[in-house]
């Protein structure tokens, strides 16, 4: 089976450790014949600044799903969620001292900085049964629905393309990539990636970072995949 599109996370897995775009990964992607579309856990403005650098479409899954966009010039589908999430952050406020990041960007989740104890804020969320979650991607702390996900992104955007999920391959470092490495038809992790993400990867890059990108492209180009 041939894949008809590509779904790839940005930081960890087409930059480097510091967050910088590898010039390899960036040069694969441009390479390819079929869509690209750039799925992350950023901002809006951010994803497509980034495709427009990248040198891909402008179709892209941004704050982990809560916001999808067909072009640069289109008006973008954005989730309804941001209430509980806000309920969520009013009461971790009681508890911690919560820094906000881009807040004044963010549409359908809340992020923070990676500076208090996550693990006791999920069981304060549990315990007041609110349909939130926590996701820690190593770059920052995310307060999102339950509902949405780079998965659900994944889907919309599929529908929104005339393809199905499984035509595409998804490529993640992170835990927020695995709902989107689900539903794909073929799973990539890069070498840097979270063990939970490894375990459930169709392939695993030797190589870390952007460079576990370019080489995972070559993998599937050298396999007949894409």
């Amino acid at each position: 089976m041939k894949f008809k599109a590509i779904a790839v996370d940005i930081d960890g897995t087409i930059t480097s450790m510091n967050r910088s775009l590898d010039i390899i990964a960036v040069e694969s992607l441009r390479s390819l014949k079929i869509p690209v579309v750039l799925a992350t856990g950023n901002t809006l403005c951010y994803t497509h600044a980034a495709a427009r650098l990248i040198g891909v479409e402008g179709i892209v899954i941004a704050e982990n799903g809560g916001i999808v966009s067909t072009g640069f010039d289109t008006l973008p589908i954005v989730s309804e969620y941001i209430k509980d999430c806000d309920k969520a952050f009013q009461l971790l406020s009681g508890k911690f001292e919560l820094t906000k990041l881009d807040s004044e960007y963010r549409k359908t989740e809340i992020v923070l900085r990676r500076d208090f104890d996550v693990e006791i804020a999920r069981k304060i969320l549990y315990e007041n049964e609110l349909n939130v979650e926590i996701i820690d991607t190593h770059f920052a702390i995310h307060i999102k629905s339950k509902y949405i996900n780079k998965g659900t992104g994944l889907i919309k955007v599929a529908e929104l393309m005339g393809l199905d999920p499984k035509d595409f391959v998804a490529i993640g470092d992170s835990v927020n990539d695995i709902e989107m490495l689900k539903v794909a038809g073929f799973s990539i992790a890069v070498g840097n990636a979270d063990d939970d993400l490894k375990n459930m990867a169709d392939f695993v890059s030797d190589y870390s970072y952007g460079a576990g990108t370019a080489e995972s492209i070559n993998y599937l180009r050298k396999n007949d995949l894409i």
